[in-house]
């Protein structure tokens, strides 16, 4: 028996207001911040899965709280006393450490914001690629420390991943709609880091090991 017009009018209608499950690794810097204030000018378009942070637990209460999260992770172990105190009848779940973070990032969601600093995002990060999770990459130290691994994983687990960083949001932009084969290499300008406060001529004799 063929479904009637309303019955497939209402799972479509269903389907479209159905909030989309996210996840913020890193949710206490700059990207993470951003990312919560686009979220909370359209809060009925958004469930907030998981957050994390690194040291700063009342600011992860904070956000955790004004968002909805159903959990909150604090990556530093010492600051889990804070965070629970802060979250204290919430009934908002608390995890500290790594182990941790690889739960945050394993919680089923539709997307996967992954801020996190440094190499240590890198784990947490493929752990939500391993789970097919479209994830946001705003870490280019994934593709630094462990590119091949990493770019395996989202092929196995054929996800989406789209870079949100500056420099390789704008390479892939500018990339877009161009075959790959008549690209024979990729120039990143030295915009931050270390550089940034350098003139041209300390520029001209920088060497790699001051990256």
């Amino acid at each position: 028996m063929l479904p009637s017009l309303t019955s497939v009018t209402v799972e479509i209608e269903t389907r479209a207001i159905r909030p989309r499950r996210i996840s913020i690794l890193g949710a206490t810097g700059s990207i993470g911040l951003s990312t919560l204030d686009l979220i909370g000018r359209n809060p009925g378009a958004y469930r907030v899965v998981a957050l994390t942070g690194g040291q700063n637990a009342a600011r992860l209460a904070e956000l955790a709280i004004l968002h909805r999260a159903e959990l909150a992770v604090i990556a530093e172990p010492s600051c889990y006393a804070a965070l629970r105190a802060a979250l204290a009848g919430t009934g908002i779940e608390i995890g500290a450490g790594e182990e941790a973070l690889l739960e945050a990032a394993s919680r089923p969601a539709d997307w996967v914001m992954a801020a996190i600093v440094g190499a240590a995002g890198l784990r947490p990060t493929l752990e939500a690629v391993r789970q097919g999770t479209a994830t946001a990459l705003a870490n280019k130290e994934c593709l630094v420390s462990a590119g091949d691994i990493f770019m395996a994983e989202v092929a196995r687990a054929k996800t989406t991943l789209l870079p949100v960083d500056s420099e390789h949001s704008a390479a892939s932009q500018a990339m877009v709609g161009t075959p790959q084969e008549r690209i024979e290499r990729v120039c990143l300008t030295a915009s931050g880091g270390p550089f940034r406060t350098w003139s041209l001529e300390q520029m001209r004799d920088a060497r790699p090991d001051q990256r």
